[in-house]
């Protein structure tokens, strides 16, 4: 077994008018690269639409004594409501989590990843009475599930309760120079007089469309080590590239129905670092009869150089096509990935 092993997720995939992923003005996200303006889908939006497509996936919320609370009556079904919200605020705060009034309701300061499992743990040890930190913050820390061990958890209160990201998500980007368009619409009221002419409504929508490039990375031997066994990491990266691949974030998808599948995909296996490709468009493509082909090309014949000049060939690289479809790659992936992270 390698002391480390990467998998690489290199995607081309063409999204057709959109706005996927809006800023705060509702604009489309937008980056500059090589001196050019491109259309962007933040890292966060891809993870949550991937997070959504996970079996089982961990909860985000501030809410964290209500989970806990729950689960202890559902353990102990003899603790009433009352007693069971206070021992799951007082095991949550020796764990050493800060709860704090908002309003009328107390919540944690930020978001808390939690999975079931860890609250079923936190639940076990309020019903026993074992208000013991380290005892708590184990409880915590054990049994996360793939998207935990995936992107990872951060705690400002105590950096204990920390869980490292096995994954790390680029923002994707066009491979070429975007503008953004405007869609002026109107809307007529059903119920408006016949003799009432005009919209009952108007107004404007931005979009772009693009041929994007997205990359993500595992650590599939950090994600070991995580969820316990060569086996189980095996299986969390299939359930990823599987949801990663065929995801699509949510922005404007009744507007625009821009659900695409990608157009490429190229997975590579490498036992020394990530490698990112996104240089190969830093000269934008100049598209002529759009820009898939000229994108492939571009992305195999930059990968070659990067291979060639610095870090060698992948250990194994598998491309969707020629007969070799997306469960193929899947089965492929996880057995590759299993037999790598082997004892």
């Amino acid at each position: 077994m390698s002391n480390r092993l990467y998998v690489d997720f290199h995607i081309i995939q063409t999204v057709p008018p959109s706005c996927v992923n809006r800023d705060d003005t509702n604009s489309p996200k937008t980056a500059i690269y090589g001196g050019v303006r491109r259309a962007r889908v933040s890292s966060q939006a891809w993870k949550k639409a991937t997070r959504d497509m996970f079996k089982t996936r961990g909860i985000r919320t501030k809410n964290i004594h209500e989970i806990v609370a729950e689960k202890i009556i559902s353990q102990d079904s003899s603790i009433s409501p009352e007693e069971a919200k206070k021992k799951a605020e007082k095991i949550i705060s020796v764990a050493g989590i800060t709860l704090s009034k908002d309003g009328e309701t107390l919540k944690t300061g930020a978001l808390f990843f939690i999975s079931p499992k860890q609250a079923e743990e936190l639940a076990t040890l309020a019903i026993r009475n074992n208000y013991d930190k380290k005892s708590a913050q184990a409880a915590l820390n054990a049994n996360p599930t793939i998207d935990i061990a995936l992107f990872g958890r951060m705690v400002a209160d105590d950096p204990m309760l920390n869980i490292d990201a096995c994954c790390q998500v680029a923002h994707a980007i066009s491979t070429h120079k975007t503008e953004t368009e405007f869609d002026f619409f109107t809307a007529i009221d059903d119920c408006s007089p016949g003799d009432n002419a005009g919209a009952g409504m108007m107004g404007a929508v931005e979009f772009n469309s693009a041929t994007l490039y997205r990359y993500a990375t595992i650590a599939a031997h950090d994600l070991k080590t995580q969820l316990g066994s060569a086996e189980a990491a095996a299986d969390a990266v299939q359930q990823f590239a599987r949801a990663f691949i065929t995801s699509m974030p949510t922005g404007k998808q009744n507007t625009f129905a821009n659900r695409t599948l990608p157009d490429y995909v190229l997975v590579t296996i490498r036992i020394d670092q990530p490698v990112n490709l996104v240089g190969a468009f830093e000269n934008p493509v100049k598209g002529i009869n759009g820009y898939v082909e000229a994108s492939i090309e571009r992305l195999n014949t930059y990968a070659k150089t990067v291979y060639d000049n610095y870090s060698g060939e992948p250990k194994k690289s598998l491309v969707i096509g020629n007969g070799f479809n997306l469960p193929k790659l899947l089965e492929q992936l996880r057995e590759d990935v299993r037999n790598d992270l082997a004892d």
